[in-house]
Formats: C-alpha cells, structure tokens, sequence
C-alpha cells in the first residue's frame, strides 16, 4: 500500500513500473524561456533567447547557455540584470539580431559602443567599431544649408543667407555666383567675408558661438503671515537647451545625455539635463568657457497647505530659466 501511495504522485499518473517512473523523473523542463525580459543599467529590453545566443561564445551565450537561471542577477520583478549603459545595449541587440552594424549619422559614442562590445565578447562587432570609418558625403548643396526663411525665421535645410531663387540674368557664366550670393559674402565694411559661417563657428573657427538655456523648478515654503524664514527645497534637476555640440563643449561629463542618446551635434534639443544640482556650478562652467547671462525669466504658482500647527502656510512652484550667450 505504501508504494501504491507513493506512485499516485508522480508525473502522468506514476501508474507505470519503475522504469516509467524513473524516465518521466528525468525529463526536466527547459532552463530559459523563450522570451527573456533584461534589465540593463536600468532599461529593459524584451528578446528572444535565440537573440541574444546567436554568437558563440559571447558572454550572453554562455549565460544563457551555460547557466542556470539561478546562477544570474535579477532584479526586483525577475528580470535578469546587467550592470551595463542601458541605451549602448540597444545597439548590441541590434547586431544581435541579424548581425548587422547599423549606427545613427553623427554616432558619438563609437568608442564607447566598442568597449561595450568588447565586454560582452563580440570580436566581430569590436573589429567593426576600431575599422576606420568611411567618409561620409560632401558638404549639402547650398539650398540644403541652414539659412534664414523668407519670414525671417531660421530653419534646417533652407536657403542660405542672401540666397535668391532668380534666374541669372542673360549673357552671365553659368558658373558664376549670383549678385545676391556674392553680396552676402562681403562684409558690411565692403571687403570680402570668406564663406558663409554657421551660427556656431566664430571668425577664427577656434570658438562657436552660440545660446544656451538653463532651467530648473524649484518650490519654497513661507509661513502666511511671511515672518519665518522661507524653507526652500533642493533643486531637483537642472534642464539644459541648446544647441548639442555647445552643450557637450560647456558640461562635458556631467551633461546627462540619456533623454536624447542620438541627437546630432548641428542639432538642437531642450531634453539634457545636468548631473549635479548647484546652480552655481551651472554658472561657473558657462563663465570659463565664455558665456555671460544675457536674460532670465521666471513664472511661479501659490497654493496654501495646512502645517502641523493649525496655521496655514505658502508654497511657492517656480520655474526659472537663465539664458546664456557667447558671441
């Protein structure tokens, strides 16, 4: 009775002999799932596990073929963990999946992808990223530079300054500049300018000139009959705007750049955001690469709250903005 007992727990019944027995014992369920969720320095990715094993002998492979489930990092819900730049591994994933390199126009972070790939073991990846890369196109033709609109308002891709659309007048070389061109490239003293420059560069082509726009939110709190000292709250974030590449020049390593990765640096973008949360800091870094403040601005809202002694106290929301140039 006992081992009739015994066998009514086993798999598919148990109503076999032991040799049955033994052979549904050891078939085991497989290790990983199909589809495999990974946290990677905070961003979670969703893949299958034929993915990320697609290399031999990678890291992902043998973790995901060479180990047990319990062996690897998770987090708090599951997911397995990599200490890893959590939007590097995007492109990781990317040449995982049909082993391909396919990277943005103006990819900053090559080097940095390469160190990534060497970590995660893809030689082949590695050998791509340190390949000297192929030169890209020639300088867009002038209709395609960046330019003033005929509203007045400056745009990408549009026609350059003093750029007319007029057919050349008769009896002029097909080659030869246009009246209007040639007038936009003179100085206002009547000498010759040299070549149309972006907003960014300078004379000297040593320095760019350039706006730059700091921000941040900040609240306070101020008793209702406004004789207590005002208690003001840490700023949380310091928001940067402007122009990518002066951005990256002015806070280098403490520029945040993981709201907007793969903006080009002729590009424009409000997303950054600073590292660390002194506003003076802001300030001496815009000073010692040439910035001076030029205007602020600042809107705020009040509300009042009930404190623990009855009384009734204000709150302060603001949001200022400090706007920088460097001509």
């Amino acid at each position: 009775m006992a081992l009739a007992d015994s066998t009514r727990g086993l798999p598919n019944g148990g109503g076999g002999g032991g040799g049955s027995g033994s052979s549904s014992s050891s078939a085991e369920p497989p290790l990983f799932p199909d589809i495999v969720e990974l946290n990677v320095g905070g961003q979670v990715y969703v893949t299958r596990r034929c993915t990320v094993v697609s290399v031999p002998d990678s890291l992902l492979w043998r973790m995901f073929t060479q180990q047990q489930p319990q062996e690897l990092a998770r987090d708090s819900k599951g997911r397995f963990f990599l200490d890893r730049d959590g939007f590097l591994f995007r492109y990781i994933l990317d040449y995982l999946r049909d082993l391909q390199l396919v990277l943005p126009d103006y990819f900053p972070e090559r080097s940095r992808l390469q160190r990534e790939a060497e970590y995660f073991e893809l030689p082949e990846l590695v050998r791509r990223l340190g390949a000297p890369q192929q030169p890209g196109p020639g300088p867009p033709p002038p209709h395609s530079r960046r330019g003033v609109l005929k509203d007045g308002s400056l745009g990408d891709e549009l026609q350059p300054l003093g750029y007319s659309e007029t057919e050349p007048h008769e009896g002029a070389s097909a080659g030869a500049p246009s009246p209007t061109l040639e007038l936009a490239s003179r100085s206002p003293s009547g000498g010759a300018a040299g070549p149309l420059l972006t907003p960014s560069q300078s004379l000297d082509g040593s320095r760019r000139s350039g706006y730059i726009t700091i921000g941040y939110r900040g609240s306070y709190t101020i008793g209702r009959d406004a004789q207590a000292d005002a208690k003001f709250r840490r700023v949380a974030r310091i928001t940067v705007c402007g122009k990518t590449s002066l951005a990256k020049e002015v806070f280098g390593d403490t520029l945040n750049e993981s709201r907007d990765p793969d903006r080009p640096p002729e590009r424009y973008t409000s997303r950054y955001y600073l590292k660390f949360n002194f506003l003076e800091q802001a300030f001496d870094k815009l000073s010692e690469s040439g910035f001076h403040m030029v205007a602020c601005s600042s809107t705020g809202t009040c509300a009042f709250a009930s404190s623990t002694d009855q009384s009734e106290d204000k709150i302060w929301t603001s949001y200022t903005e400090y706007v920088f140039c460097r001509e």
